[in-house]
């Protein structure tokens, strides 16, 4: 699957690539005949209402969170992203290895999708083609023990997140982490996603988290390979599908790991100003507490949040969800670097609330309140704490949205978009900030592309065996 929220924090130099150019390049060809042919073999797997062609299923398709870069926004209204010309809806993971097979012997490209809340267009069909749409497939599947007696839960790979938190609670148990939008499916966190609520304890998904994957692969015999098509690959060897952004065979099913159910409470506290509370933040780092999240924001940031009376007009906030024995620490913290408590609470219901202004949201609601003015760009590194006067001075307005991560900050910087609104002027802006961040010690990804720049030599070499005909998300190489 491709990707759903919270991708990685790359480190990039100046020269890198931080904007997506579209080429031709990868473009598999295809004819109406093609498609056609592909149509009739896919209502013989999934009946006439499992395909469509319908202006609002290939709309929705046409859509992902992209729209807080206003460069990937530009190209997507100029059609550089592409729109699919069918959409499928597997019932079973079963289906899909058929659906697969027919897509390679028809040579029409495949994007699989889950949710599409990922925010880099990578969701999106450069060449148009087929769109997978697994959000049916959301049996989950149980816990199990693996035989270091730690546990894990399986479910097909459009589970939402959120659906394997609620059954783990239930269970006295808790995913190790899931991302900040908490409605996206595991698949797609899997093979676009990163890091999230439990990340500070648990690293990034490829970390450990994952014990299992099932994969299918684009090859001429991909119905001959695994279980009628469905490859079963385990530890070490399950690892390589993370993060593949779906080029490089397509996850169907995932089993993740969960652990005992910890008291949680969710804090909020309140500070003068936000170089107060983001000191308070790498306090909590370095005091050797675990908090499962804990997120920071300005005065100004704050204002464009959802009303909530633990959010205070005017002052900064510092919010996270800790151990309930870590409370009396935490408030020492909060005492001395000028801070208030301003709310306690608890229960999974609190936990996802507060997970969802965490990292790319609150740049989310800074947008939805100004539409067009901010752009943002994802940083790292004890500098947007140590020198932050200077970070957020890079860009022209630069507010500084923070996160702890797992022995690290990082966070979104935003900056405000030229009053033109020309595209080549933000792209100008953007760009000539990156090596200002690099100079202050500062980590740069940007979320102005859609090019796989993860591992990249890793995944292109997998593809290269799972998809030897380039129809799994194409176009996605520098």
């Amino acid at each position: 699957m491709t990707a759903d929220t919270d991708a990685p924090v790359v480190v990039v130099t100046p020269d890198s690539h931080l904007f997506a150019t579209a080429t031709e390049e990868g473009r598999p060809q295809f004819s109406d005949g093609d498609l056609d042919a592909l149509i009739d073999d896919l209502i013989e797997v999934l009946g006439p209402r499992g395909v469509s062609q319908l202006p609002r299923a290939l709309e929705r398709a046409s859509r992902d969170g992209s729209g807080m870069s206003p460069v990937l926004s530009r190209q997507v209204s100029d059609g550089e992203l592409g729109t699919p010309d069918l959409v499928c809806f597997p019932r079973s993971v079963e289906e899909v290895p058929h659906i697969v097979a027919a897509a390679v012997r028809h040579g029409v490209p495949v994007t699989t999708r889950g949710k599409g809340t990922g925010n880099y267009g990578q969701v999106l069909p450069r060449f148009g083609g087929l769109v997978l749409d697994m959000t049916s497939l959301t049996d989950i599947h149980g816990l199990g023990t693996l035989p270091d007696g730690s546990r894990t839960i399986t479910a097909d790979a459009g589970a939402r997140m959120l659906a394997l938190e609620q059954y783990a609670w239930e269970r006295d148990q808790q995913l190790w982490m899931y991302p900040s939008t908490v409605q996206s499916t595991i698949g797609g966190f899997l093979a676009g996603g990163s890091a999230g609520t439990g990340t500070i304890v648990h690293g990034r998904n490829h970390q450990g988290f994952v014990t299992a994957v099932d994969v299918v692969m684009a090859t001429d015999d991909c119905l001959e390979l695994g279980d009628g098509g469905i490859i079963h690959l385990e530890g070490e060897d399950a690892q390589p599908y993370i993060h593949t952004y779906g080029v490089a065979g397509i996850i169907v099913r995932a089993t993740i790991r969960v652990e005992p159910l910890q008291e949680w409470q969710c804090v909020y506290a309140s500070f003068p100003d936000h170089h107060s509370a983001f000191a308070a933040a790498k306090a909590v780092m370095t005091s050797g507490l675990q908090p499962r999240l804990m997120s920071a924001d300005s005065a100004e940031i704050v204002d464009a949040l959802p009303v909530d009376p633990a959010l205070v007009p005017g002052r900064a906030s510092l919010r996270g969800i800790i151990d309930e024995c870590d409370l009396e620490s935490f408030g020492s913290i909060v005492s001395r670097h000028r801070g208030r408590l301003e709310a306690v609470r608890h229960g999974i219901n609190q936990s996802v609330k507060l997970s969802t202004i965490s990292y790319n949201h609150p740049t989310w609601w800074l947008q939805k309140k100004y539409p067009g003015q901010w752009f943002h760009m994802e940083c790292q590194g004890d500098a947007v704490v140590d020198r932050l006067a200077e970070v957020e001075a890079v860009y022209p307005g630069g507010l500084f949205h923070l996160e702890i991560g797992n022995g690290m900050m990082f966070g979104m910087l935003n900056g405000r978009v030229p009053e033109s609104g020309d595209p080549a002027e933000t792209r100008a802006i953007i760009a000539s900030g990156v090596p200002k961040l690099a100079e202050l010690g500062v980590g740069v990804h940007s979320p102005h592309q859609w090019y796989i720049d993860l591992d990249v030599e890793r995944i292109r070499a997998l593809s290269e065996s799972a998809d030897p005909h380039g129809l799994l998300n194409p176009g996605r190489w520098m």
